[in-house]
């Protein structure tokens, strides 16, 4: 009786699953062997370029950088066109290493990593004529850029002991025309560039002992990509998420011809190190209706001449400031005045179309570490957008964002903090920024990138147009020195020397 009970009793359970079309339950099928260890492939001097779709959104990050020289490399080109190849010259103490390309913007994505190759530890650095180059490593890879897109690129080494280091290269835009222009200052990286114990800034004796010129045929120091991270990632990211058409430049790509037909072009936010090549172009630009913008400080200082992939500059007879001969005001609108500089971004201009959709008027932390101001070169009817009065080693001064129309309708806007794009991180920034800046930039930006990709602003309250660019009857007066820090500055009392801003 209790066998039949119990029969019964499955029956009931069974019934009512099969009821609902359920599918009749089976054993698990027994688990595969576990595969064998795959073997490593072969070292490989032109790898593969397919691409490797990731999904962690920070699968870009170094996470070790291991010892000095545990890796470290370079590009045998600062910038490529989409399908062109270009050469990574590696030298590492670990017995393999992979380099993948990562692009870098709104959304950081894997496009390409090389197979294992073979490690090799370089000959040191050579230092000739007070230059220090790597120029004489032999090749480790070709990278092949097809199918990329345009845009700024983080190559990781990925060295087998762990150790990371990055080598930026851009695939530059073939046109610009209708387009906004991102310009990566790869000049003014290369110049404040210690790696091999010399910089414009500083050699083994300090400043005096520094580089007058410096080559883009060796590794950046510490984890290869400091500036562009610190002044530049968070703007392109801003910029891409604006819709608005974009084109991708460095700072050696600027000559005759290249932004014919930009609308816009963009200097991010640390543009120190200009040639008259540069400038050239830029001025032409908007002088032909071309908008622009300074997201940052301290652009135009140096005078500098372009030798293949050398920048020099002795910051002395051969490389003087550009305001010496012309403001770099008459062009940006302002020019440098303050370092070290901190203080709270005040806006002064609420109701200006550049500020429309922005909440608060105070930023603390905003203003540094290098700031500019509206000087006597500056063009006629600029307006003061932003004015943050702050004390720079014991004197008054103010940080200054402005707005101006050139006689062809261009509209150039700069922002005269250097903290400008890093505020878009908000709190990450550090130095007391808040979380409302990111906001803040972030809208401001994206509402000039906006009205500039439309074609020249023509945007001027006063209804006054400047004239063209040209030196002052009156010269301003000389930037203030930049006093040494840290161990990073010049010694006391060195004329114009600069010095290194702190990360920002």
């Amino acid at each position: 009786m209790r066998k039949i009970l119990l029969l019964l009793a499955l029956l009931i359970a069974v019934l009512p699953a099969a009821a609902c079309g359920g599918p009749p339950v089976r054993p698990a099928p027994p688990a595969p062997p576990a595969p064998s260890a795959p073997r490593p492939p072969e070292p490989s001097l032109e790898p593969s370029p397919e691409p490797t779709a990731v999904d962690a959104a920070q699968s870009w990050r170094i996470t070790t950088r291991g010892a000095d020289h545990e890796i470290e490399g370079y590009a045998d080109h600062v910038s490529v066109l989409p399908g062109e190849r270009f050469g990574l010259r590696v030298s590492t103490t670990a017995p393999r290493f992979t380099a993948s390309a990562f692009r870098m913007g709104a959304h950081p994505v894997k496009v390409w990593e090389s197979s294992q190759v073979k490690g090799v530890r370089q000959p040191p650095a050579r230092t000739v004529h007070g230059t220090v180059t790597a120029a004489h490593w032999k090749p480790s890879l070709t990278v092949d850029t097809g199918g990329w897109a345009e845009g700024a690129y983080l190559i990781r080494l990925d060295a087998s002991t762990g150790a990371q280091r990055y080598v930026p290269v851009t695939v530059r835009s073939a046109s610009t025309r209708g387009r906004v222009v991102l310009v990566n200052a790869v000049t003014t990286w290369q110049a404040y560039n210690l790696w091999g114990g010399r910089s414009l800034y500083l050699g083994p004796g300090g400043f005096a002992d520094r580089s007058r010129a410096v080559t883009f045929d060796r590794p950046y120091d510490g984890g290869g990509a400091r500036l562009f991270l610190d002044f530049e990632q968070s703007a392109l990211a801003v910029a891409e998420r604006s819709k608005v058409p974009l084109a991708y430049l460095t700072s050696l790509d600027l000559g005759p011809g290249v932004l014919d037909g930009a609308k816009a072009v963009v200097s991010l936010g640390h543009d120190e190190y200009w040639s008259p090549a540069m400038r050239t172009a830029v001025t032409r630009a908007r002088d032909s209706g071309t908008n622009l913008a300074f997201l940052g400080a301290n652009a135009i200082y140096w005078r500098i001449a372009i030798q293949g992939r050398t920048v020099a500059c002795d910051k002395e007879r051969l490389c003087p400031l550009w305001r010496d001969s012309r403001p770099e005001s008459a062009l940006v609108g302002q020019m440098y005045d303050c370092f070290p500089a901190q203080g709270a971004y005040t806006v002064s201009r609420p109701g200006h179309w550049i500020f429309a959709g922005t909440r608060g008027r105070r930023f603390p932390g905003m203003v540094g570490p290098e700031t500019d101001k509206v000087s006597r070169g500056s063009p006629k009817g600029v307006e003061v957008l932003a004015d943050s009065p702050f004390s720079c080693s014991g004197r008054t001064t103010t940080s200054q964002s402005t707005y101006y129309t050139a006689p062809s309708g261009a509209g150039v806007f700069a922002s005269g903090t250097m903290r400008w794009v890093c505020a878009m991180r908000g709190k990450k920034c550090g130095h007391g920024v808040p979380e409302s800046a990111a906001a803040f930039t972030r809208r401001a930006t994206t509402n000039v990138l906006t009205r500039f990709a439309a074609g020249p602003a023509a945007e001027h309250s006063a209804g006054e147009h400047p004239a063209a660019e040209h030196p002052p009857a009156e010269h301003p007066a000389p930037a203030p020195h930049r006093a040494a820090r840290d161990h990073a500055g010049p010694p006391r009392g060195a004329a114009r020397a600069g010095s290194p801003p702190a990360a920002s």
